[in-house]
């Protein structure tokens, strides 16, 4: 014997994000974007590995909520799946889905502190080049 499945309430909250935001912006040294962060060209790798580090412990997170998206019933009657299908796999899945939305916002700001670190990089590499091409013309 089975239940009729249970609507779902009109109060059930909606999920309207449908893309994540991209990262404030970024500065690094002189170079990149004002008015959101800034860190010193010294310290930015560090801020990257930091970020790194949440990186993989979003991915071993997202490992765990699989499993709680892919719940399955422990037994054949209603109670057990009425559970599984209106309460865990939903659940798992928002828990899932929250999870790879960070996922993606965290590589995009390890993308952008690196691309402002970079360009900080470029710039160096570029007047050190300059520097030498006006040294020889003295020569």
């Amino acid at each position: 014997m089975t239940q009729p499945a249970q609507p779902v309430s009109a109060g059930a909250p909606v999920d309207t994000l449908t893309t994540v935001p991209p990262p404030a912006p970024i500065q690094v040294g002189n170079n990149g974007s004002s008015g959101g962060y800034k860190f010193d060209p010294d310290q930015v790798q560090d801020v990257i590995n930091k970020w790194q580090a949440l990186l993989d412990d979003v991915n071993a997170d997202i490992e765990s909520a699989t499993t709680v998206a892919q719940v399955k019933p422990p037994g054949q009657e209603f109670a057990s799946g009425d559970f599984v299908t209106q309460g865990a796999n939903p659940s798992g899945q928002t828990l899932l889905t929250q999870h790879q939305r960070m996922k993606t916002y965290i590589q995009n700001y390890i993308e952008a502190l690196q691309q402002a670190s970079g360009k900080i990089a470029q710039s160096e590499d570029d007047a050190r080049q300059t520097a030498q091409q006006q040294g020889q013309a003295i020569v």
